[in-house]
């Protein structure tokens, strides 16, 4: 992977102030147009909160201001409209919820938004050059197989909907899963930097690919066997395919060899079929994928993915409007089915405008990782970007009947404190990167300097 060169770029803050304006206006509208078509009136102490939200956004623009002045303009603000989104639309599905007097999340998932904040800044402020990280791969490396066994201890984890991904402390349920992803990325990016010229080495060729020597075999299959545990132990399709997908990408970026994703793919579809086969939980959900409409198993499994789609085909084009659907109709549709939610009311045309978004997030991250002149930062932005755009790609296939549903969670959209917190936590580290990428090279921190060259960059 290349190093593309451009021009040093300049400080925009202006630019994006007036982004994060725009995209606090999108969820302050949601949350303003849910209310006076559900209750007839606007929502309480809106002033107060609109002082907030913006006295929030100018606090957060100075701050970037002063620790990551060269950061891409777009990522933020991108980050700020998804979640005011999101955040609208968990509020607009409580007002519905109160009728049935189901418990309300608005007020908890703003609560997570708050915390998610204030972590991504400490992030900014402690980690004042992201190849610092690079130091710390293989301890990065062990934390992820920390994170993963917790919801296999006894009493600390809880099983949901057949899969075993949750842990308990005490009121707090967390999802440890939603920080491996970060975690996997740092340490993929560090060990493939490290080994590159390695794992690069062709060995025989097989329909027309250079496959890799068979001692060089070692890492994938550590990594697939990490990803077929998480299948057994923990029954989680989604989460084991974002993993595995998520290394083999990274490995093929670092070496550019198509023969890792076939070597990939090959390895994955087997352990999926046999998934199918022996878990029941697993099984339930290609059911309901394949017969979704069937009436044998419209109670049995599919009666979620039938009522998303059914509000999705409601929506129409334009949308219902916001607070004039009924997305509460389909079970868990302000986490695991919000997609479906937004489709029903803001139709085909918002569903676009939110995946465009989406869009640009990744490719500003992909942007950074093309600009970035050390070869961990290039990894490190590729793996990150890639997991969002992978995550999106599951939850929307899922809803849309492409592929089965997995369980994943819209990032920065779905309710939910781990998902939030991961989310801000990978705008952050995307934020750093994309300053160093932009930054002019005579104001470049000498740290970490005399690393090997790696992905041909000279770091």
């Amino acid at each position: 992977m290349a190093t593309v060169s451009i021009a040093p770029a300049k400080p925009r803050r202006f630019l994006e102030l007036g982004l994060t304006a725009l995209a606090l206006a999108v969820g302050i509208s949601g949350y303003v147009l849910s209310s006076l078509n559900l209750t007839k009136t606007l929502p309480a102490n809106l002033i107060p909160q609109i002082g907030v939200l913006i006295a929030l956004a100018i606090i957060g623009e100075v701050g970037i201001h002063f620790l990551a002045p060269y950061a891409d303009p777009v990522i933020l603000p991108i980050a700020v409209a998804l979640t005011g989104v999101g955040l609208a639309m968990i509020y607009r599905l409580d007002l519905s919820y109160a009728k049935n007097d189901e418990a309300q999340v608005g007020y908890k998932q703003a609560l997570f938004v708050g915390i998610a904040i204030v972590v991504a800044a400490i992030i900014l402020i402690s980690l004042r050059d992201h190849r610092m990280l690079r130091r710390y791969t293989y301890t990065f490396g062990a934390l992820s197989l920390f994170l993963l066994l917790l919801p296999m201890i006894p009493g600390l984890g809880q099983e949901t909907f057949g899969a075993r991904v949750w842990i308990r402390l005490g009121p707090v349920s967390i999802q440890p899963g939603e920080l491996v992803k970060i975690t996997l990325a740092i340490f993929f990016a560090g060990y493939l930097v490290t080994n590159r010229d390695n794992l690069a080495i062709g060995g025989s060729k097989f329909l027309g690919m250079r496959l890799p020597r068979a001692r060089d075999l070692g890492p994938i299959m550590i990594v697939w066997l990490i990803g077929i545990a998480i299948l057994v132990l923990q029954r989680d399709l989604g989460t084991s395919l974002l993993f595995f997908s998520l290394f083999v990408a990274m490995l093929y970026v670092a070496t550019n060899r198509v023969s890792w994703l076939f070597i990939g793919f090959t390895l994955f579809a087997p352990a999926v079929a046999l998934a199918v086969r022996f878990f029941s939980h697993v099984q339930t959900r290609f059911n309901g994928w394949l017969h979704a409409f069937e009436p044998e198993f419209y109670y049995g499994g599919s009666y979620q993915l039938a009522q998303g789609i059914f509000g999705q085909a409601s929506g129409g084009l334009m949308g219902a409007g916001w607070g004039r659907g009924y997305p509460d109709q389909v079970p868990l549709a302000n986490s695991d089915f919000i997609l479906s939610s937004l489709a029903e009311e803001l139709g085909l045309t918002g569903m676009a405008a939110i995946l465009i978004l989406y869009l640009i997030l990744v490719q500003r991250g992909l942007r950074a990782a093309l600009t970035v002149r050390d070869g961990f930062g290039k990894l490190l932005a590729t793996g990150l970007s890639f997991s969002l755009a992978v995550q999106l790609f599951v939850v929307l296939g899922g809803i849309t009947r492409l592929i089965p549903l997995t369980g994943l969670t819209a990032p920065f959209l779905a309710a939910g404190g781990s998902s939030m917190v991961s989310s801000w936590i990978t705008v952050a580290l995307l934020i750093r990167v994309s300053d160093a990428a932009r930054r002019p090279a005579s104001t470049q921190s000498p740290w970490n300097s005399g690393i090997p060259a790696a992905l041909g960059v000279n770091e």
